[in-house]
């Protein structure tokens, strides 16, 4: 085990943006930071204002008694953590994964972590680059509360929120799934209905302030959807699933008589037309989430 102050020294493995930002939080904070990356030459800025690059993983990791990870996913970081010198060097030590990937490669990580005699911790970043070491940051965990609580007085140095959310190892990626499969339909929706826009003489910043409109609807039907899937009542009182399929279909017909592919609004208008013949056609939209979830049942 180390034997320094394991609350004055950390090191960041993986100097992309989201690297970049998190050891530039730790410096900003007074604390020791090691940095490695695979591809050099991206820690300039971060040697400018202190920290110290590692020849390789392995010294880097040797550096410190917490090591946060942040590469682009679970092979990126299995390839370097992985390595017999940097897995001998972890042993007795601290791992953030900080990385995205899905609660079945976070929980093999951890196993893997356990047979190695290395204290593991799974995490994931839920928020953008600039907000890291603002009030805005948030970042969610999971694995053993004792171990997160211990290194808290670190990691709280990036900012914002820090939520732990339970021992299983795969609950903070789960999060993380669940809270990207919104955002990123949410983008193709809007890249959608941008073509669409543009087919029809509508520049995207003219559409720009309606569209701010639709959004700010969102939170108060994410609260009332919520209440609707963890209680299975499906209210259709204000918008029955009758009319979302019949909105759907326009949205379909108009893309495609201007040659826009629809896969991904077919794809809910089908699910849709679905819970109609099941029945339920005066239930709301969320009803869809029981049909999605037959599958695993």
């Amino acid at each position: 085990m180390p034997t320094y102050d394991h609350e004055s020294a950390v090191t960041v493995l993986g100097l992309g943006p989201m690297g970049r930002a998190l050891a530039g939080a730790f410096l900003e904070a007074g604390l020791r930071v090691t940095v490695w990356n695979r591809t050099p030459g991206r820690d300039g800025e971060l040697l400018d204002r202190g920290a110290t690059s590692a020849a390789s993983p392995a010294e880097a990791v040797a550096a410190s008694a917490l090591t946060v990870v942040c590469v682009v996913n679970y092979d990126a970081a299995d390839a370097v953590l992985r390595q017999d010198a940097v897995t001998d060097a972890l042993k007795g030590r601290t791992v953030v994964n900080l990385c995205a990937d899905t609660p079945a490669r976070a929980r093999e990580a951890a196993e893997w972590a356990a047979a190695h005699g290395i204290r593991y911790l799974d995490g994931a970043i839920m928020s953008m680059t600039t907000t890291i070491g603002t009030p805005q940051a948030e970042v969610i965990y999971s694995g053993p509360e004792d171990l997160y609580r211990e290194h808290l007085p670190v990691l709280e140095r990036l900012g914002g929120t820090h939520t732990h959310l339970g021992e299983d190892f795969g609950r903070a990626a789960a999060y993380d799934i669940a809270l990207l499969d919104i955002f990123w339909t949410a983008m193709s929706g809007y890249a959608h209905a941008l073509a669409i826009a543009q087919a029809e003489g509508i520049t995207a910043r003219e559409l720009l302030p309606h569209t701010q409109g639709i959004s700010a609807i969102l939170p108060v039907l994410f609260e009332e959807f919520a209440g609707d899937v963890d209680d299975r009542t499906y209210s259709g009182e204000l918008n029955p699933i009758t009319s979302a399929v019949s909105t759907m279909a326009h949205i379909v017909e108009t893309s495609e008589s201007h040659g826009i592919e629809a896969n991904v609004i077919r794809a809910a208008e089908g699910l849709a037309r679905r819970v109609v013949a099941l029945g339920h056609g005066t239930d709301g939209y969320m009803r869809v989430t029981e049909l999605l979830g037959r599958a695993r049942r």
